[in-house]
């Protein structure tokens, strides 16, 4: 019996007074110790073995983040100390952390005080920040700006367009901006790790509404396009590299749902599932959402679900955490005790390594022939019968 119950339990649920004098990781242990609280201290352990491990690490940041200023308060001190090596994001964080480097006009603004009474007096609203509207149509034209240089008029991937756009902000940044602090810009900070920053629908987002517009004034003089071939086939191609490479493993942290969340994990079955290399998936995973399981909604889908399509490993199932709470309320802790442990280390630098890390994939796809590929999937299905492929 006290065998049996040794492995149903765990740790005793004993906290201790909190003093003020603790760290913020001494805080996770000596007072989060059920509930929410608990997913939260089991969510930092599980990040600080992917750092400790030295595991290749993707960040998916969903909805709008940046209007929270979250991206200066927690996602640039880990692109800066070397911690997030991929970005998965909107374009509205995107968006966003351009208005802020044109005008940082961000208020705090009661959301129950009335819409009328803000879009009458110029102001647009974010729950409970706000905005001049006219902000807006200064970073549009700062898009456009942008957007117009020569090295733009190609087809890239997003992570390409927006190590151009972080490329060009940290250039010509502070000729633009008189009190522009470009160290508070996502997309320059990223630029200068070279962490790559994946965009799974970027055409959902202000930025991409200005160049719908400039690719119909422009007409045949327009030639930047997103190909979204290539951007998956990259995104698979960093996975196969990181999990080839360095420690050869591959965690990921996912901050809200929506398309970052389930971009972040469609490399594994592009890989597993189509291209027939197997690399077995993330092996950590930790999330912050406040959706439920029970709808069937991607938001809510936990580390085990993901198992059942080859996205996670048979070790990250010991390994992973669902924090069911609103991120802006518990990652600044978690980011907080990281920064508080001294765990930087040198950044991989990904994106310099992005025509490597393609080569490696080709590579391994070339053993593998169109043909072969039908087959597969008719011999699965009992329909293999001498196709003329």
């Amino acid at each position: 019996m006290k065998h049996l119950t040794k492995r149903l339990v765990g740790k005793r649920v004993l906290s201790e007074p909190i003093t003020g004098n603790e760290s913020t990781a001494q805080l996770f242990e000596k007072a989060f110790g059920a509930y929410v609280g608990r997913e939260v201290k089991t969510a930092y352990q599980i990040i600080r073995r992917m750092i400790e491990k030295d595991h290749t690490i993707v960040l998916a940041i969903s909805g709008a983040m940046t209007p929270a200023d979250l991206g200066v308060s927690c996602i640039i001190p880990l692109i800066k100390s070397g911690i997030v090596d991929i970005i998965t994001t909107t374009g509205a964080n995107l968006y966003h952390d351009l208005q802020r480097q044109e005008s940082d006009n961000w208020y705090e603004v009661d959301p129950n005080q009335g819409d009328i009474k803000l879009r009458k007096a110029g102001w647009t609203r974010i729950y409970d920040t706000g905005f001049p509207e006219d902000d807006l149509w200064e970073t549009d034209n700062l898009v456009v700006d942008l957007v117009r240089r020569p090295d733009f008029a190609k087809q890239m991937t997003t992570t390409e367009f927006h190590y151009l756009l972080g490329r060009h902000m940290a250039r010509y940044g502070k000729r633009r901006f008189k009190r522009a602090d470009l160290n508070r810009s996502i997309l320059v900070q990223a630029y200068r790790n070279g962490v790559p920053i994946f965009c799974g629908a970027p055409q959902d987002g202000s930025i991409f509404l200005n160049l719908a517009f400039l690719k119909k004034k422009l007409g045949h003089k327009y030639h930047f396009g997103i190909n979204l071939e290539d951007d998956i086939h990259e995104f698979g191609s960093y996975h196969y590299f990181a999990k080839n490479k360095f420690s050869k493993k591959l965690s990921v942290i996912i901050l809200g749902g929506g398309v970052p969340k389930n971009y972040s994990l469609q490399p594994e079955p592009y890989l597993a599932q189509i291209c027939d290399l197997d690399v077995g998936g993330y092996d950590m995973d930790v999330q912050i959402c406040d959706a439920h399981v029970q709808n069937g909604g991607l938001s809510s889908c936990t580390a085990s679900e993901a198992h059942t399509w080859g996205k996670t490993s048979e070790d990250c199932l010991k390994n992973s955490q669902y924090v069911l709470s609103d991120v802006t309320a518990v990652f600044p802790f978690i980011v907080h005790a990281l920064m508080q442990e001294g765990l930087d280390k040198e950044p991989r630098r990904l994106f310099e390594h992005r025509e490597e890390a393609v080569a490696l994939l080709d590579k391994a796809l070339r053993k593998h022939t169109l043909k072969a590929y039908f087959e597969k999937g008719r011999k699965k299905n009992g329909l293999l019968n001498g196709s003329h492929l």
